[in-house]
């Protein structure tokens, strides 16, 4: 079944409830108040019959006297509004109308009349009477009337009881709940329609969430629904919207990955086709003879230096997935860095002077930090060796200094400094900023800046790199301390 018809069941359910109940509790109420007006309205017929009937008389009101001719003309008029009425004496003996079938008012009413009571009475089925005729069904008031005489003694001088039939106050009771039934029914119409009008809404705007889920489905993760934040439908598209832009996100990942992989892949191809074409030429040229006696000792030494490179590629993309997927256990500890950079800058001296570099220490005698002593080797020394590489008759300056509970390492050069663009890809693997140097004597294989970024954030520090283009490029690593 459709939402929006188990929706209407359930709004028509809920209105068809309230509206039996107020149905119900009005025709129960409408029932009373009609009993309780007719009452009134005998009362003050009841009233008005002992105004113009009864009589007073005697020095202390002992004799009573009811005029005959005033209760017929008002038994006439009241007749033709289907009110009948008796009027008993004190002594519980009907008076009028003069019917030696009348009964006497039974013992219990008559008590309460004594007191000063009204009683009032409903029969609702037909009552056998003395002549065995049946009485129908009527309710009646019972009302009593006193005399106070000179010592403000009270005696009951007469009852009036005066009723009108049942049927004619439940066919007023029988208008109304028609009445009331109409107006239930043009009610329940209404809001039927009402209801139809909200579940319409309601289930428009989950179709359109249907349709946007649909088009996720088919790959269309651009798809976006309007969220006024009203109500737990606008949470939902709002969850929708960030489930979409997630999906999107991933996918644009997924391509770059793809992209990433793409680029490895053939990067890799390059790096590996290079020095294998080199040593496969050589070994061909020795095969032959066709290499000069003179020129095989170089021959053979370039194979070597190739082959190194190639040890070299393989081992980076190993050294490179092992710390990406944290398969390098890091054993960190606390030593002088000072050591490790004069170190550094001894074994780069002849690089830099190839290039007619200055290398420039700026220390302490003694920096500590906390780290693992052949990864920190590891990041110093392919920084430094990537400011020799891209510095031409320039200065390289390594500085090194203590922080709040850290320790700052900082590597600059004067050399060609990347662009922003560069800048941003610098830590992708195979990346070069100067693509034209696919080799070079030290064996650039882009995968030192990769290494390097991966091992500061394994040991939970910071490095970031500023440059300009033609003026020189600034890393700055941050080692924090043991943490006890």
């Amino acid at each position: 079944m459709k939402l929006i018809y188990q929706q209407l069941i359930g709004f028509f359910a809920v209105i068809a409830t309230v509206l039996i109940l107020l149905g119900l509790s009005f025709g129960r109420m409408t029932r009373d108040m009609v009993y309780q007006t007719n009452w009134t309205s005998l009362e003050k017929y009841a009233n008005s019959l002992i105004e113009q009937s009864v009589k007073i008389s005697g020095q202390n009101g002992e004799r009573v006297t009811f005029d005959s001719e005033a209760l017929l003309n008002s038994e006439v008029l009241l007749r033709n509004q289907s009110v009948h009425f008796t009027i008993f004496n004190g002594s519980n003996a009907p008076v009028f109308p003069n019917n030696v079938y009348i009964s006497k008012i039974n013992q219990t009413d008559w008590k309460k009349l004594q007191q000063g009571d009204i009683v009032k009475k409903v029969s609702d089925r037909q009552i056998k009477m003395a002549n065995g005729q049946n009485e129908p069904a009527m309710t009646d008031v019972l009302k009593p009337y006193f005399y106070t005489d000179g010592h403000h003694k009270r005696h009951l001088v007469a009852v009036v009881k005066v009723g009108t039939f049942i049927s004619n106050i439940n066919a007023n009771i029988s208008r109304i709940n028609s009445n009331l039934g109409k107006a239930l029914l043009v009610a329940s119409l209404v809001a039927l329609l009402i209801a139809y009008g909200v579940s319409r809404y309601l289930t428009l705007r989950l179709n359109r969430l249907r349709q946007a889920t649909k088009k996720v489905a088919q790959g269309d993760y651009s798809v976006r629904l309007d969220n006024a934040g009203r109500d737990e439908i606008d949470d939902l598209a709002n969850d929708f919207n960030n489930m979409a832009r997630s999906l999107q996100d991933s996918e644009e990942e997924i391509e770059r990955q793809e992209e990433r992989r793409r680029a490895f892949m053939a990067d890799a191809a390059h790096e590996m086709r290079t020095p294998l074409t080199t040593i496969n030429g050589l070994l061909e040229g020795l095969a032959y003879d066709a290499i000069p006696e003179e020129s095989k000792a170089h021959s053979v030494e370039l194979m070597r230096s190739e082959t190194k490179r190639l040890i070299r590629l393989v081992n980076e993309n190993l050294d490179y997935e092992k710390i990406r997927n944290n398969q390098i256990k890091l054993v960190k500890q606390e030593f002088n860095a000072v050591e490790v950079l004069r170190n550094v800058t001894e074994q780069l001296q002849s690089k830099a002077a190839d290039k007619n570099d200055r290398l420039l220490l700026h220390a302490a005698q003694d920096i500590v930090v906390w780290a693992d002593y052949d990864r920190f080797v590891q990041v110093i020394f392919n920084i430094v060796q990537n400011a020799v590489q891209f510095t031409q008759d320039g200065e390289i300056d390594i500085v090194a200094q203590r922080g709040f509970e850290e320790s700052i390492f900082k590597i600059s050069d004067t050399g060609i400094g990347m662009s922003e663009d560069q800048l941003a890809n610098i830590w992708e693997r195979y990346y070069k900023a100067d693509p034209s140097r696919t080799s070079t004597k030290y064996g650039e294989s882009g995968l030192g800046l990769a290494i390097v970024h991966q091992l500061v954030l394994m040991h939970h520090g910071k490095i970031e790199v500023t440059s300009k283009l033609g003026v020189g490029t600034t890393f700055t690593i941050i080692f924090p301390d043991r943490v006890d």
